[in-house]
């Protein structure tokens, strides 16, 4: 069973925590060993894993991805934010996490972010908890 999970963004870019709401879907579908897959339906938008204890982190993907593939660098599409297409793109919009005696594994710096290029909207994603044991 997918459950989607509300993501509301607040600027054009930034990377959002959601581990704790995707915690809180794996403690409620009662799966004690197996996999919990995230999924993002948007092609302006993606999800990642990385550090979450220095928010200098965060900041420095998004400059960093800002600087790779910035806005209004003469690109095609007509809409304006294919910068945010070809974001979406490098990041990738689905990841797989561990979930062990009810929780999802991540090693002790990582955390789950969505995210944003294309924002402020209100998002959404996909989260499937599957039993594997």
């Amino acid at each position: 069973m997918f459950h989607e999970m509300p993501v509301r963004t607040r600027r054009r870019s930034e990377l959002v925590d959601i581990t704790a709401d995707i915690q809180a879907i794996v403690e409620r579908s009662g799966v004690k060993d197996g996999l919990c897959h995230l999924f993002v339906p948007h092609t302006t938008a993606a999800i990642t894993i990385n550090e979450k204890a220095d928010p200098d982190v965060r900041r420095d993907i998004g400059e960093t991805l800002s600087k790779m593939v910035p806005e209004g660098g003469g690109y095609l599409h007509a809409e304006g934010n294919s910068d945010a297409h070809v974001k979406s793109t490098l990041v990738g919009v689905s990841a797989f996490v561990p979930v062990r005696d009810g929780d999802i594994v991540l090693g002790t710096w990582q955390a789950v972010f969505f995210c944003e290029f294309d924002g402020p909207r209100t998002r959404s994603c996909l989260v499937r908890v599957m039993n594997t044991g």
